[in-house]
């Protein structure tokens, strides 16, 4: 199983990377966001998870359809970012977007990615216990697809309620634990359509959404919105379900 609690070794930024290592990173940021590639899959699945987020945030800080969040100015926490796939959309609404991954390799496929759209986003190498609270908050904490790969489960919770400014707003990603998930997130997705590589999970880290509520809640957060999102094997395509079994985002407000 991965294991994202560890910060992977620095990529040395002093001065400029060398050409070998741009043009490195350039080819990885362009199969990561190629819709017809390898990646395409996270991609339609990243555009689904975005159909249910964006909408959350506009609800939460009363922000109509029609504006991006220039107005408002609300900053965002990507917690284990990757290539940028949540923090760039909501950047090009003109949220104030710092994301955060622990792998060097992905943030350096996102900071050059983020260049080629034109897009400011504060891309930092580290872990979310490595952010001091007291320095900065964030009206939206995103944490997707994350708790499921790391064995403090709690605590990368209780991290994330630390850095949402009161009243604001967390949303958490992840697969919901039971017999289904097992079947279609592990035997379907890794061994059977080789969506993902044999091993990226273990069903005995997928987490409940009422694990979640009850998590965060020793924080103070209560749920706002919960829906589920399931894959049309045929299409390929994926929708937001009123069901959540398998892949689910829940919504959380902060105290305040």
């Amino acid at each position: 199983m991965l294991d994202k609690s560890q910060l992977s070794l620095p990529i040395d930024e002093s001065g400029n990377l060398s050409e070998e290592e741009i043009v490195r990173f350039d080819s990885l940021a362009d199969q990561w966001w190629d819709p017809k590639g390898k990646y395409k899959t996270a991609l339609a699945f990243n555009q689904a998870r975005m159909n249910f987020i964006v909408p959350a945030i506009r609800a939460h800080f009363n922000i109509p359809a029609s504006e991006d969040f220039t107005k408002t100015g609300i900053s965002v926490l990507d917690v284990g970012c990757g290539g940028g796939l949540i923090s760039e959309p909501l950047a090009a609404l003109k949220a104030k977007v710092t994301g955060i991954d622990a792998s060097g390799v992905s943030i350096q496929v996102a900071k050059r990615h983020a260049v080629s759209e034109n897009l400011q986003i504060d891309y930092r190498h580290c872990l979310a216990s490595d952010l001091d609270p007291a320095e900065q908050q964030f009206d939206v904490v995103i944490n997707a697809e994350v708790v499921e790969h790391v064995p403090d489960q709690q605590q990368l919770i209780r991290d994330c309620c630390r850095h949402v400014k009161p009243g604001g707003l967390l949303v958490l990603a992840t697969i919901n634990r039971n017999w289904l998930s097992w079947l279609i997130a592990i035997v379907g997705a890794e061994y059977v359509l080789r969506l993902l590589p044999a091993g990226t999970h273990s069903w005995h880290k997928f987490v409940k959404p009422d694990e979640l509520v009850a998590w965060s809640a020793m924080a103070g957060f209560t749920p706002v919105s919960l829906t589920g999102m399931s894959l049309n094997p045929v299409s390929g395509k994926w929708r937001l379900s009123t069901r959540t079994p398998v892949n689910f985002i829940l919504c959380l407000s902060a105290p305040g």
